[in-house]
């Protein structure tokens, strides 16, 4: 189980984020929902521990600020939403950089479970006919899955997840999240996902922490905090008619005929 208490992060006289507490059960995918300059990705960036913070950040029990970077490797991975690669590095070798963290040493040999761990993490990705292509050559599609196949490779039991499909076109977008929910169904794992598209955190998220100017306006289960009331005082519209404004656009008869 993941549990952050009290949260708050802050940048000079600024705070980003003020006093946020949650856990996610394993199991959970817990979306973190809110407008622009909300706090997500800084809450995001404070478990992963690229931020200073106080309060308490607990993962199994034991203060995340107490593991080392290999260990918190191996309990947690990390998914942005860009990535700037000028590299000439084949997707393969990219894919094998996950295991690092189960590694002894930067030199050691690879084993047998970590060359499993990458051919699962290619197959389960649909990449194993790009293995060899250089990543400077992928679509934003292709290089998003390659860095998921990582994570995959990594193992980690929870995924952190910064707009995973950020800047990618629909068919991206519906492959990325199948992959996730389907690495969710293995017992002992868990996802937390920061998400724009309203939608997406409620098709998939189970659980959902709705944030405003670092504050935190609800926590729980995703259909009780992305109820209207709460969505309208955070967006200041309303939010659900928006949404049904937008998809009775397919209910025209011309769409409905293709």
């Amino acid at each position: 189980m993941l549990e952050v208490e009290h949260l708050r992060v802050q940048y000079g006289a600024f705070t980003a984020v003020d006093d946020c507490s949650f856990t996610v059960p394993d199991g959970q995918w817990l979306m973190i929902v809110g407008p622009n300059g909300a706090g997500k990705s800084t809450v995001l960036r404070a478990v992963e521990q690229g931020v200073a913070y106080t309060g308490t950040i607990r993962f199994s029990g034991a203060d995340l600020r107490q593991k080392d970077a290999a260990a918190r490797a191996r309990a947690i991975g990390v998914l942005s939403q860009n990535h700037f690669v000028g590299y000439a590095f084949s997707v393969e070798e990219v894919v094998r950089l996950g295991r690092y963290a189960h590694r002894s040493g930067l030199f050691s040999s690879h084993r047998a479970e970590d060359e499993a761990a990458v051919e699962e993490a290619l197959e389960r990705t649909g990449l194993t006919p790009l293995r060899h292509q250089s990543v400077l050559a992928l679509s934003g599609g292709e290089l998003q899955r390659t860095f998921l196949a990582q994570l995959f490779a990594q193992n980690p039991r929870y995924l952190l997840l910064d707009e995973p499909t950020n800047h990618l076109d629909l068919v991206y977008q519906k492959q990325i999240f199948a992959l996730i929910s389907d690495w969710l169904k293995t017992p002992g794992r868990a996802v937390v996902s920061v998400v724009h598209d309203l939608s997406l955190a409620k098709a998939y998220g189970t659980q959902a922490l709705l944030l405003h100017h670092g504050h935190t306006v609800a926590h729980g289960e995703t259909e009780t905090v992305m109820h209207p009331e709460n969505l309208n005082a955070v967006y200041g519209m309303d939010v659900a008619g928006w949404m049904r404004t937008m998809l009775g656009q397919w209910d025209d008869p011309a769409c409905r005929a293709q």
